[in-house]
């Protein structure tokens, strides 16, 4: 298990803990979007969206490709990498704690 620093960590969950965010992030993994496309999907302003855009490439789960004018973004699933490995560690910690609970309730019955 790969291992990543608390400040990529930290990084993805302050982006996708806006849900405009998310929305954003989860539709562009499906395809590429303008920021149009993603304005008429978001129902919110343009610069709100750009801003959101932002937040989520600063974090990396988003880049963009020129083209002529306009520049298409996509998710970078990816970087989720930190967040997935943290998870997993916390379900694994529970897993193991809940079984040695349940294991020490067998035994008082």
């Amino acid at each position: 298990m790969q291992l990543h620093s608390s400040i990529d960590l930290t990084s993805v969950l302050k982006a996708l803990a806006d849900p405009t965010r998310r929305s954003l992030f989860e539709r562009l993994s499906q395809s590429e979007a303008t920021v149009g496309e993603l304005t008429s999907f978001a129902g919110v302003s343009q610069p709100a969206v750009s801003q959101h855009l932002a937040a989520l490439a600063r974090a990396g789960l988003v880049a963009a490709r020129k083209t002529g004018r306009n520049a298409r973004y996509r998710a970078e699933p990816k970087k989720l990498a930190p967040l997935i490995d943290w998870v997993s560690r916390q379900d694994a910690f529970w897993r193991e704690r809940l079984g040695r609970m349940e294991d020490l309730l067998k035994e008082l019955k």
